[in-house]
């Protein structure tokens, strides 16, 4: 046998193994799905929904592990760093990939290289909310009254995408009074909204809905391309002249950097198929957070991923926004 013949044999008994294995895949239990935020909120939910139909399709345990801490930071280092071998997922969220990578001035991975993006799950819109007994009955009334005098909008905390979508206003406006407002978190920022504390509050619409058809909430504006059926007498960012307002805060379905061709495009190809079971679908629906009506996945997502880092990168030095950390 040439020397050819004899390498090419070798290699191929060595590399059997893990061919075979990777194409078996799964082959063991579990697999985890990381949840880089507490239980009970929309990432949680999302996880929770996915776990057990993700389950059936692969004929594997799927187990939910939340790892909060540091705004979804610590979770999502933590799959980074997992072996790229199908066994660790992660529910991946545009507030750590996006509106932190765009405000820190360090992070601890590389929010597109140190991943294989699969997909996009689901989208939340976000929403300039006022109580309902506000003055502000329209959002040109509103930017009219911070041209010359402060208003004062609630957010989740510094860098995060609702102090992003504030400043933006801000800027856009021009809405020179605009007073951003940070707390650890939507819900203190709510609860000081309602008491009368401050004006508004940025806020994705899932949290929200309820409020809103209740009345305790008027909702000035929305961040989708065009206005939600189940929500139609919200007018868009868009409609009212602030493109530049239109996105949202997506959920995607992402793994460790170097995960096998043949295990990505497997769960690739199942993202559509889940989010389209009728359970999924209605509790989406629920909270307004749903699927685009085309798939981002693959390629097209990683994509994504990297114009919206540009932009958003783009507007907190337009802003001066940055997180030393």
């Amino acid at each position: 046998m040439k020397r050819r013949d004899i390498l090419l044999a070798a290699t191929s008994t060595i590399a059997a193994p893990w061919v075979h294995a990777q194409a078996a895949w799964p082959t063991r239990a579990p697999i985890r799905l990381i949840c880089q935020y507490p239980p009970g909120g929309l990432v949680d939910t999302v996880a929770r929904l996915l776990a057990p139909h993700l389950s059936q399709a692969l004929s594997q345990t799927v187990v939910v592990e939340n790892k909060a801490g540091a705004g979804g930071l610590v979770g999502t280092e933590f799959a980074a760093r997992q072996p790229a071998d199908g066994y660790t997922l992660l529910v991946s969220h545009a507030s750590v990939h996006i509106y932190a990578t765009a405000t820190r001035r360090t992070m601890p991975f590389d929010p597109v290289n140190d991943f294989t993006h699969m997909g996009m799950l689901v989208e939340a819109p976000m929403l300039l909310l006022v109580r309902a007994q506000s003055p502000y009955q329209t959002l040109a009334q509103y930017i009219n009254a911070a041209k010359t005098k402060p208003v004062r909008y609630g957010t989740s905390g510094i860098g995060s995408a609702n102090h992003l979508y504030g400043e933006l206003l801000k800027i856009e406006g021009p809405a020179n009074e605009h007073d951003h407002v940070p707390y650890q978190g939507s819900a203190p920022a709510m609860q000081d909204l309602l008491s009368g504390q401050i004006d508004s509050v940025f806020d994705p619409v899932t949290t929200n809905v309820n409020q809103l058809k209740a009345g305790t909430l008027r909702a000035l504006a929305i961040s989708t391309p065009n206005r939600l059926t189940a929500l139609p007498n919200i007018p868009t960012f868009a409609e009212l002249g602030y493109n530049s307002l239109t996105g949202s805060q997506w959920l995607g379905l992402s793994a460790p950097k170097g995960m096998s061709t043949a295990i990505t495009q497997r769960i690739s190809a199942l993202i559509p198929e889940l989010l389209a079971k009728p359970d999924i679908m209605a509790r989406l629906e629920d909270v307004q957070t749903l699927p685009r009506k085309t798939p981002v996945i693959g390629d097209e997502f990683v994509k994504l991923i990297q114009s919206q880092i540009n932009t958003w990168t783009a507007v907190a030095k337009r802003a001066k926004v940055e997180v030393i950390v």
